[in-house]
């Protein structure tokens, strides 16, 4: 081999590492894509919390009201007590809808050598290694900075998991509102009609 040939060679292998070395680089679209993404979902996973939480305060003081007023007065009122409980179950049902769209899920928070290796454990997640030391943390990090495959790997999964409990919570919202207009419309109906009901036999 000519020292034309080794040098054309050196300069081939070196164009495949270049090659290689930018597919695996980060640019600067694909960090902006993924920080995006994670803030859109942080944001609205943040919105739904709000949500949830505005729907359990306002059943909550509904149901204070019913239990210091209303409940009281049935002896007085007893026909009053179908469209009381209706209201109370329809209360009851939003606010277990709510508080299950906020309830967190956390995993084990472990993961060993061989999740690593096998690029298995998502360590951007903190429910995988909240029960970890910091070593086993930091070497766990500095394995997955290395390769960019793991890393890319770890980001999209993030963002995918991100989506996954998000989909839940808002369908759990979707519920919760759901039981709550259709059920307090039906308990205000069922007090007009005990109302109407009831004068009609009074006045007979």
């Amino acid at each position: 081999m000519t020292e034309i040939e080794a040098l054309e060679e050196k300069v081939s292998k070196l164009k495949e590492k270049l090659k290689k070395t930018k597919e695996l680089t980060p640019t600067r679209g694909i960090e902006t894509m993924f920080r995006i993404t994670s803030k859109s979902h942080m944001e609205l996973s943040a919105i739904a919390d709000n949500k949830a939480n505005i729907m359990i305060s306002i059943n909550s003081i509904i149901l204070s009201v019913m239990v210091s007023v209303l409940i009281r007065k049935l002896e007085e009122y007893p026909h009053f007590t179908i469209p009381a409980i209706l209201l109370t179950l329809v209360c009851l049902a939003t606010i277990v809808f709510a508080v299950l769209a906020t309830r967190p899920n956390v995993s084990k928070g472990r993961f060993s050598k061989e999740d690593i290796h096998n690029k298995k454990a998502n360590l951007l997640f903190f429910g995988n290694f909240h029960r970890m030391s910091l070593k086993d943390y930091q070497w766990g990090m500095t394995e997955m900075i290395k390769d960019a495959d793991y890393l890319y790997g770890s980001m999209i999964k993030d963002i995918y998991f991100l989506g996954v409990v998000l989909g839940k919570k808002y369908r759990l919202l979707r519920y919760s509102y759901t039981v709550f207009m259709f059920g307090f419309v039906l308990a205000i109906l069922g007090f007009i009609v005990a109302q109407f009901m009831f004068k009609n036999m009074t006045a007979y």
